[in-house]
């Protein structure tokens, strides 16, 4: 890999998720060598470059996510950061709890259930913030079905905590430090439930989540200690609430192509789940995924150093034009009577969720997402002039206004 002699953090802070499209286009290839922090980094992008970063003897990921994404985000001692055999056994805890046809049904009853109950109240306040309404159903949602204790009282600073674990992992100001005192209070407060479980001073359904992981034994035949547990917990509900991003993003969809608000409100299933398909496609989530290279290896002509960093190029590959045609147009029929090749479509990463490190969620967002879209096209809503601009610079992006309705009637 050609070493870059100029520091490109001042690009990624001012380009977003363009720096490396943007860095790809003006070399006029797929791959390109960078410098993030004064490291080497190699850019990829595509099918075949997302196989090269999936397959462990070339790209790994552990001790690979920088602190204050593991401080925000997914936590200290997380799945995310593990390879091998400790994180094939790690995994299938997760792959259990969100992979198997009977759970992730029940948490879209879950979902359902709590939008139902919570939209009524949006008609008699007339304006509600869509984003913010989205992360109260879901919060209630998920911890109703993980076995999380959650007063009526206690859900909107939850809500607020777990949204700003999401908001503040990709910035260095105040939404950073927001993120890591919203973590902090939510793995105090889960540890302890661990510990209670464990005690048996406090009770959670058999099989939830709280149960199978206060009960798991990782590679090395212990117990996971309890922040540790904590922190599992809450890479199952925090990626939860996160689908209210794209709740609020299927809410500007609405908003910019009203005309198939009635296709999606009818219901058909296929068509809600192509409907989020395209949404996480289409939309900006993650800017990219990465890992190291555990020995010097090769991609693409370039040399990659031992210990460099391998980025994916998650938002330039959903908008790569040689894969989808057109692809900054939304057009949720582009997914009807297709299938979905594991390394083609990665807004949540690629390959197989079971065995590597694809997130195991992936699953629940797409089903969660397709019937909250549903509902909210049956909403009788107007949109009232606002600031539905979404930048680029801005990661995790999300629309300005946070898509505000004005809601009349709930079906």
């Amino acid at each position: 890999m050609r070493r870059p002699r100029l520091e490109n953090s001042p690009l990624l802070i001012a380009k977003g998720y363009g720096w490396l499209p943007d860095a790809r286009r003006a070399r006029g290839r797929r791959t390109v060598a960078a410098r993030l922090g004064g490291l080497p980094v190699l850019g990829i992008e595509g099918p075949a470059a997302a196989r090269f970063l999936y397959d462990e003897h070339h790209v790994r990921r552990s001790h690979a996510i920088p602190e204050p994404v593991q401080g925000t985000l997914f936590g200290k001692g997380a799945v995310h950061t593990l390879d091998g055999e400790a994180h094939r056994i790690r995994k299938a805890m997760f792959v259990g709890l969100l992979m198997d046809g009977d759970r992730v049904a029940a948490l879209v009853d879950a979902a359902t259930a709590a939008w139902d109950a919570a939209a009524p109240g949006w008609a008699r306040r007339g304006e509600v913030v869509l984003f913010d309404e989205a992360a109260g159903v879901l919060t209630r949602a998920v911890c109703d079905w993980a076995g999380v204790p959650l007063s009526d009282d206690e859900l909107p600073s939850v809500a607020r905590d777990l949204t700003a674990m999401v908001d503040g992992f990709a910035t260095a100001g105040p939404r950073h430090w927001r993120a890591r005192r919203a973590r902090g209070r939510r793995e105090a407060w889960l540890a302890r439930l661990v510990e209670d479980v464990r005690s048996g001073a406090a009770t959670v359904p058999d099989g939830s989540v709280v149960d199978v992981v206060a009960r798991h034994r990782d590679a090395d035949g212990e117990r996971l200690d309890p922040h540790t547990a904590a922190v599992e917990v809450l890479n199952v509900v925090r990626p939860t609430v996160a689908i209210s991003w794209f709740v609020a993003f299927s809410g500007h969809a609405l908003a910019r192509w009203p005309e198939y608000g009635e296709r999606l409100a009818s219901g058909d299933p296929a068509f809600a789940e192509a409907w989020a398909h395209e949404v996480r496609r289409f939309y900006p989530f993650a800017p990219f995924i990465g890992g190291r290279a555990p020995r010097e290896v090769e991609w693409d002509g370039e040399r990659v150093p031992q210990h460099s960093m391998v980025l994916l190029d998650l938002y330039g590959q959903d908008h790569d034009p040689e894969l989808w045609g057109d692809p900054y147009a939304f057009r949720p029929e582009r997914f009807l009577g297709r299938g979905i090749g594991a390394f083609e479509l990665v807004p949540q990463g690629a390959g197989d969720p079971r065995t590597n490190h694809r997130c195991p969620g992936e699953q629940v967002t797409v089903a969660v997402l397709s019937a909250l879209a549903v509902r909210l096209a049956r909403l009788e809503a107007d949109v009232p002039p606002q600031d539905l601009s979404i930048s680029l610079r801005r990661i995790p992006a999300k629309p300005a206004s946070g898509v505000v309705l004005r809601v009349r009637r709930t079906q």
